[in-house]
């Protein structure tokens, strides 16, 4: 009699779960596995399968359009190192991974899963590999990276293209110091790259594509990636710069950037690096195109000055363009400053004179932040800057003191910091609301004592508010803003003097001999003049002319630029520089010196308050004629 022993070579573990994978199968006839059952492991070994002795190590069923669910206890198959799933049509809910502590490379992509569990990364301590690309995971919610799949610390590539993860990208995945290739393109990703992501030792990285709101943020923490050879961000929301440190990233071939929110001249370190594709198309650079080294680059749908490579941009629009550098392009000015005039129309906030040249930058409001750019004192025609209520700081650049033609400066309810450069030319500067200068740190430049001179508005299509008054200096050639003042310059109308003012002293005194005879001869004269000479120990250094009238007094203080005429009546006028004030005006704008307009009283009069036709506010002191 012949016995016969049967036996099986496989773990009767993973026999149970690889009959389980073939039950589940809508077409196992692909696989050709035996049908009435067999041995794995045994002779010969199943196609399809590979183990070492008793126990399964490898599934590898690429591409053979298996249809079906997985086993859910496909991790009892606790010695298995590859799975190649990919290229098929498995469908339904992941079985849970934990537990495959040996497994190394799991390729799951391009099939119809649905689901993913919760425990699915957990005890994958020598996964190296992991794909899961094209697969409709949690397709309504999206899910997330959990911290679990952190503890593979050889991991290497992972792929998770268009399988709907959702949220910010997991900070931990930058500090995996084996992981070389992250592809997450087409999800649901979004906010910035985390800063754990600095020296990456990442190879490839795309995270292009994402729906929603997209990625967002800036893009500076990829320039320390000095391993990258490909990086798509493309079809997301990034702002800001492209970094000058990019040309480090000198193993890099392939960079797409287009379709986000990226501002900026494109750096030199760019347009040097030897790339073999760069697209750059449907952000708003602006500035030049620089002459390129790629071997394919596309830059349309721009800001660009010029259309052609190495072409060069007016030098206006080169110091505006500094300018919005400075203050951190704000996207209104961003999207109307472009092409290569900035006197077309399109420039927000930008007038130009009769020449097509720079007159006026009108910005108040306009979320500027940052610091003022040297770039301006390019703009030799600037008349006027309104920069108020923005959130500007540091200093006024030294080189604004050669704009000759800036007559106003306007840099209230900012944060500028002291000190303030010497404006050799007459110039009004509105500085209230500038919490460092009024607190005049140690070692600063005193703030400048403020009048309530208003600003004057420019003639733009920026709509602008400014306060009723705001608080103003009026410099002097060559002086620095002065810490005390005289109380009674604080109420008198202030005006910049001219380098003539020593001559009006010598005339003072002639003059006033000349109106002292002259109201002798005349008693019904209406009017007296006196003109009191420079004290030197006056910290305004000015000039006074006291305009006195027999019956309503007024008084107007002019620094030593300043004339003054008197005629006959009620018609007589002040001139201070470029001031002329008649007293019917003052009388008008103060209601005929009305209580209501009453400002304080002092040992020679009452000051009154009044306000001219171009709303410039002036304080008047009415004095009685025998004081003067």
């Amino acid at each position: 009699a012949f016995a016969s022993l049967v036996f099986t070579v496989t773990d009767p573990n993973d026999l149970s779960v690889i009959n389980e994978f073939r039950k589940g199968l809508e077409n196992p006839e692909v696989l050709k596995w035996p049908k009435n059952g067999g041995d794995p492991c045994g002779s010969p070994v199943w196609p399809h399968i590979v183990c070492s002795g008793s126990r399964i190590q490898q599934i590898q069923v690429m591409g053979l359009g298996l249809k079906g669910p997985l086993p859910q206890n496909l991790n009892k198959l606790s010695r298995l190192t590859h799975l190649g799933l990919q290229k098929n049509q498995f469908s339904g809910k992941l079985p849970s991974f934990s537990g495959l502590s040996e497994l190394s490379f799991a390729y799951l992509d391009f099939n119809q899963f649905d689901t993913i569990p919760l425990d699915f990364f957990d005890g994958l301590v020598n996964l190296q590999v992991l794909a899961l690309d094209e697969n409709p995971l949690n397709a309504t919610s999206g899910w997330s990276l959990p911290n679990g799949l952190q503890d593979s610390a050889q991991l290497i590539n992972l792929t998770m293209i268009n399988c709907n993860l959702a949220g910010p990208l997991p900070e931990f995945l930058g500090t995996m110091s084996s992981l070389e290739v992250l592809l997450l393109s087409t999800n649901r990703l979004s906010g910035p790259i985390p800063g754990t992501f600095k020296d990456a030792v990442l190879k490839m990285l795309w995270l292009n594509d994402q729906s929603g709101d997209g990625m967002s943020g800036s893009i500076d923490v990829v320039a320390t990636m000095v391993s990258l050879t490909h990086l798509w961000l493309h079809g997301n929301q990034f702002s800001g710069k492209i970094p000058v440190e990019i040309g480090n990233l000198t193993n890099l071939k392939d960079l797409s950037v287009n379709t986000n929110n990226l501002v900026g001249l494109i750096p030199e370190s760019l347009a040097n690096m030897p790339l073999d594709n760069l697209d750059l198309n449907n952000n708003h650079f602006m500035g030049p195109v620089p002459k390129f080294k790629a071997t394919n680059v596309s830059f349309m749908s721009n800001s660009f000055c010029q259309t052609k490579q190495g072409a060069v941009c007016a030098p206006e629009v080169m110091a505006l363009l500094e300018f919005l550098d400075g203050v951190n392009y704000p996207s209104r000015l961003v999207e109307s400053w472009s092409g290569n005039n900035p006197c077309d129309g399109r420039w927000w906030g930008i007038s130009c004179d009769d020449n097509q040249k720079v007159s006026v930058i009108n910005l108040p409001k306009s979320n500027l932040s940052g610091t003022l750019s040297p770039s301006i004192a390019n703009l030799e025609t600037v008349t006027r800057i309104y920069l108020e209520s923005n959130n500007l700081s540091g200093f006024v650049p030294s080189s604004w003191t050669s704009l000759k033609s800036l007559s106003i400066l306007d840099l209230s309810n900012n944060n500028i910091s002291p000190p303030l450069p010497k404006f050799t030319t007459p110039l009004k500067l509105v500085l209230n609301g500038n919490p460092k200068l009024t607190s005049n740190p140690p070692g600063a430049n005193p703030s400048p004592n403020n009048s309530t001179t208003p600003a004057d508005s420019p003639t733009s299509s920026v709509p602008s508010s400014r306060p009723n008054s705001s608080s103003s200096v009026m410099f002097k050639p060559g002086e620095q803003s002065p810490e005390k003042k005289d109380s009674k310059s604080k109420i008198a109308i202030v005006v910049v003097p001219i380098a003539g003012s020593l001559l009006l002293v010598f005339l003072a005194i002639p003059l006033y001999i000349y109106v002292c005879k002259k109201s002798k001869d005349k008693h019904q004269a209406p009017t007296a003049l006196v003109v009191h000479p420079r004290d030197p120990s006056d910290s305004d250094n000015v000039v006074k002319i006291a305009i006195a009238n027999q019956t309503n007094g007024s008084l107007s203080t002019v620094n030593a630029s300043g004339s003054a005429s008197i005629h006959s009546g009620e018609s007589h006028m002040i001139e201070a520089g470029n001031l002329l004030i008649s007293v019917q005006v003052l009388r008008n704008v103060t209601k005929n010196f009305s209580p209501e307009n009453e400002l304080g009283r002092g040992g020679f009069g009452v000051v009154y308050k009044g306000e001219l036709d171009d709303g410039t506010q002036i304080a008047v002191k009415r004095m009685e004629a025998g004081i003067v």
